[in-house]
């Protein structure tokens, strides 16, 4: 049986103090709703001392949580701290308080402004008077990260001594690296009496960018607690996110020989929720829960994703609850891509007339960012209407402006191979582009109707015209292009009318 890692999560309290972050009391119940589907062990509410809303919050979500998850508190080594936090917690049935105080000599000198002793003598008393509230007391070495190894030994093993059940070892400014502070985990697990009895938690910044791995390296080397938030919301640059660490601790769990018991399925929803809460949008190349986590652009990698899912993704997107790997088509996706997607959307094809298709979709991912199934459609759809032309666009080019006249010239190539140029003018570009297309195809016919739609999404999206021509009979013949450039789009629609016009009249 592998060791449990418990999962804390303070995104409403350390989250919260993330600048432009904060959150009342309601949005932290519905935070609080969710953070108990993902089933995660400790629910630190808030500091209740701090302000009558965050007191509110402690006390509501005591109350919301049952016995479904511990909820926590957080004070300064300070009894009035304690005492208000006591009184948040009062309703609940798995209270615990956090209380504790800086062990570095930056937070001894010139912070708190005490020696050694006396922040052993604080730290011990605030445990011993939380414990005559609660059973369950968590203490915090604040800034243990920079402490003297044998000063932090003295600290927690005062305070393992003094009755607390936890011991938090933060890293309080992402200083460490990852090796070093498995090491001093380590060294308080060999050096401090009892604490194989306690539960030795790991609270870590990402200052550095190794807040996960700093809190990887404490659970490889003891630790049965970490201390976590969703999306890595937290103050400065965030905390370990919670979404990070128990994949890792998933995908190398025999490794660590640790588990933990969370619903990972409620992940993403997770993070969308907390990210429209507090307004802080999630990158999109955040690890698991980011928008391209399980997108593939590259035609090597898509082509290695269709083949075997693991060649280039160790977690299944459905793991977290994010759907299905995403094949997002640019310019650097391969035939592989392309054709899945098209098959996706019903259509087969392959051989040359796959080449063919694969061609023209380079064309438009050149110009486009990238190229959505309402765009293969559209670029499907504009290559049937190409094949069965009487006569094909070459080339059209429009000038227009004021106080210039709008002229087109455009070249089609006829039936007989042979091409075609002819310039006109118009009240407009368009109606100079019709001109001239008359002037070469020479077909009665009376323009009924002309409309303009966006075929897809962005600056970039595809335009695509469609027209209505009346022939001389009363007949009525629809044309339709598409086009990055909707001049183009609409030189393609009018002449895909008249081809038509023309098949008919064969």
């Amino acid at each position: 049986m592998t060791r449990k890692i418990n999962i804390f999560d303070t995104t409403l309290r350390d989250g919260e103090q993330s600048p432009g972050a904060s959150m009342n009391t309601e949005e932290k119940l519905v935070i609080a709703r969710q953070l108990l589907r993902l089933n995660v062990d400790i629910i630190e509410a808030g500091f209740p001392i701090s302000s009558p809303g965050d007191f509110e919050s402690v006390r509501r979500i005591a109350e919301l949580a049952g016995d479904k998850a511990v909820v926590c508190g957080l004070t300064r080594a300070i009894d009035k701290d304690i005492e208000v936090c006591a009184d948040a917690l009062k309703y609940a049935k798995r209270p615990r308080i956090h209380t504790g105080l800086g062990v570095s000599p930056s937070h001894l000198h010139d912070k708190l402004r005490i020696t050694e002793e006396q922040c052993i003598e604080r730290a011990v008393h605030a445990v011993s008077y939380a414990k005559t509230f609660v059973e369950d007391v968590q203490f915090y070495a604040e800034d243990a990260g920079r402490s003297d190894y044998d000063f932090l030994v003295k600290v927690i093993q005062a305070v393992v001594d003094a009755g607390a059940t936890v011991v938090n070892i933060p890293d309080t400014t992402g200083y460490s690296l990852p090796e070093e502070f498995g090491a001093r985990i380590a060294y308080l697990m060999e050096n401090v009496r009892g604490i194989e009895n306690v539960t030795v938690s790991v609270h870590c910044h990402n200052d550095l960018g190794m807040a996960t791995a700093l809190a990887m390296a404490g659970v490889k080397n003891g630790a049965t607690q970490v201390e976590c938030t969703i999306n890595g919301l937290g103050e400065r640059a965030g905390n370990t996110a919670m979404e990070e660490v128990v994949m890792a601790i998933r995908m190398h769990e025999e490794e660590l020989n640790a588990h933990t018991d969370i619903h990972t399925r409620e992940f993403v929803k997770a993070s969308r929720l907390v990210s429209s809460i507090t307004g802080m949008n999630v990158q999109a190349n955040k690890a698991i829960v980011g928008a391209n986590a399980f997108a593939h652009s590259s035609g090597i990698h898509q082509d290695g994703v269709l083949k075997k899912r693991d060649t280039y993704e160790i977690i299944d997107p459905a793991d977290v609850g994010a759907g299905a790997s995403q094949i997002v088509l640019t310019a650097r996706s391969g035939h592989a891509a392309l054709n899945h997607r098209l098959e996706e959307l019903g259509y087969e094809f392959s051989g040359e007339e796959l080449d063919k298709i694969y061609e023209a979709f380079l064309n438009m991912a050149d110009k486009k960012k990238e190229v959505y199934d309402e765009d293969l459609e559209s670029l499907v759809n504009e290559r049937d209407r190409e094949e069965t032309a009487v006569y094909a666009l070459t080339s059209v080019q429009v000038s227009c402006g004021f106080p210039l006249k709008p002229t087109a010239t455009v070249t089609l190539t006829g039936p007989d191979g042979i091409a075609r140029t002819v310039c006109e003018w118009g009240t407009g570009p368009v109606d100079a582009i019709y001109k001239a297309i008359d002037a070469i195809v020479q077909v009665d016919n009376d323009l009924s109707e002309f409309s303009v739609q966006s075929v897809t999404r962005g600056i970039d999206a595809l335009g695509e015209v469609t027209v209505r021509v009346k022939a001389s009979g009363g007949e009525i013949f629809t044309g339709r292009g598409a086009d990055g450039d909707i001049i183009v789009s609409s030189a393609k629609a009018y002449l895909n009318a008249l081809n038509r016009l023309l098949t008919d009249r064969r």
